[in-house]
This record gives structure tokens, sequence and C-alpha cells, in this order.
């Protein structure tokens, strides 16, 4: 998780790399038909190898969460950054792990423990200090009037992402998490195959460093960054593994420190720090009596 955890916040550092130089669909669709490439050679020969493949209803959750996450998502999420601050779009989808920690207490059957309730809580107080450090000088008037439509769109991301946590989970139970997340990408790709013809053209006008934005994005933060999430969701509650998403924006602020010189605010150093102390919270265990504790 450590490694989806880092993977997922330099994606930020990369669309900021790339700019204006991709629209959301384009950009979706370039980052999945790589990371399709890219994850191919090593899920096909097994596929050829076991001849196992999903089969009937075992294929309705993979198109499901490769169409909402893959897909919707993405496009959802980069079309919001379009017209959203950063501090507000930060807020808005970090409500994902909320909306996970409640659906996998409901349908997964997880439960609701305390202290990943109250180390959720903590972390989003974090997410928030974070937001309001990145928020620049007009933020706070453009973000009284934000386009409705924007925050529709980040709501309907953390929705769709949420919902696809909780279809993978059964899924990446049965099959390794590299084929499941394959087979998630390419139905996402062909979601997105509608914007090739805008993806062509756009590559052909972006510079160089933009296209090489483009293949990071989908040999790390996709192809490799989903896979590792997908063999940790196999192996994790999916409540608790989906709250460690909160270090992504803290993650993201270092590596800006790092790699482009963006030195971080105050508030953002101590949220960066707080998401820490929540997802430490996160993985508390509430202490249980055991049976001969409680009759003596």
């Amino acid at each position: 998780m450590a490694v989806t955890v880092v993977l997922w916040a330099s994606a930020f550092v990369g669309i900021r790399a790339i700019g204006p130089d991709f629209s959301p669909g384009s950009l979706t669709l370039g980052r999945l038909a790589i990371a399709a490439v890219v994850l191919a050679p090593l899920v096909l020969p097994q596929l050829w190898k076991k001849r196992t493949l999903p089969r009937g209803r075992e294929w309705l959750p993979i198109v499901a969460y490769g169409v909402m996450w893959f897909g919707g998502y993405n496009v959802a999420l980069y079309a919001a950054e379009h017209v959203l601050d950063a501090g507000t779009s930060a807020l808005l989808i970090n409500v994902n792990p909320i909306l996970v920690a409640i659906m996998a207490g409901i349908f997964l059957k997880e439960g609701f423990p305390r202290w990943l309730l109250i180390g959720s809580t903590v972390a989003f107080a974090g997410v928030a200090l974070i937001a309001l450090g990145s928020a620049r000088p007009g933020d706070a008037g453009e973000s009284a009037t934000a386009d409705l439509a924007g925050v529709a769109l980040c709501l309907l991301a953390a929705v769709l992402a949420a919902v696809s946590v909780i279809i993978q989970k059964p899924v990446v139970r049965k099959i390794p998490a590299a084929q499941a997340t394959w087979f998630g990408i390419v139905v996402g790709a062909l979601c997105c195959l509608p914007f090739a013809g805008q993806l062509a053209s756009e590559v052909q006008a972006a510079p160089p460093q933009a296209t090489w934005a483009l293949v990071y994005l989908g040999v790390f933060p996709t192809a490799i960054a989903f896979t590792t999430w997908a063999y940790a969701l196999s192996l994790v509650e999916a409540g608790k593994l989906a709250a460690t998403t909160y270090l992504v924006p803290g993650t993201t602020v270092l590596i800006s420190w790092l790699l482009l010189g963006e030195i971080p605010t105050a508030w953002g150093l101590v949220g960066g720090v707080v998401c820490l102390v929540g997802v430490g919270l996160t993985r508390r265990r509430t202490r249980t009596l055991r049976s001969g504790q409680l009759r003596g």
C-alpha cells in the first residue's frame, strides 16, 4: 500500500506537468491504453497457461468497476479539476474513504470499528488543513462561486471510486491482482475509445515532456499502483485500506517539494502530520475482554 500511496501521489505531479495539453477524456484513454500494454505481458501468458477466464456473471463486477473506476472516475475527476481549485477538489475527493468505510461496514460486513471511524475523522481534518494551505489568495472568492457542475463531478468521482472498491473486493479474492487490474483497465479503455481521435490530435500537438508525463501516468500510477492496490485489497479490509489513501495529499505535498521546489505551507505540513496520525489511529484495534475475564 505504501507503493500505491506514493505512486498515486506522484500522479498529481505528473498531471501538473501535462497541464492544459490533454483534455479529461483523452488523458484517461492515454493512461489506460499505456497501462493495458504494460500489464499485458504479465497477464496474458498466465491466462494462456492456465486457460482460466472469468465466466458468465463473474464478469459483471469486473465490467462494473472497469466502467466506473477506470473510466468514469478519471474522466469526472479531471473534468472537475478544470473548474475547481486544488483545495476544494482535495476535500471533495477525500470523501471517498469515508464512503468506503460506510459501505464496507454494510455490504462487506466489516462492521464499524471505533478506531476506524475516529482515525478517518482525524485524517479528513488533516486533508482539510492541506486544502487550506493549498488555497491561493484568489481562491476564497472563486470557491464561493465554484461551478456546481465541478462540485457534482468531483463528488461523482468519489462515489464511483468508493462503489468500485466494494465491488472489487470479492473479485480480488478469486483472481490475481494483476488480472483483476488489467481486466478493469481494458474495460475502462474501451469505454473511452470515443476520445481516440482527440487523443491522437493532442499527442501530435503536445510538447515532448507532456507526452512523457502521460507515459509515466500510464506505467506507474495506473499499471503498477492499481495492481499493488488490488493485491493489498485482497489481504486487508476495504475500510481500513481506503483510510490509508488519506496519506496521498500529504505525500503529494512532499513530492512537489522535492521535485518541483514547491515549498509547502505551514498548514500543508501540519495537515500532513494530522493525516499520518489519523491513518495510524485507524490501525488500532479495539480491545475486547476474553470470556474468562467477563465471567471473573
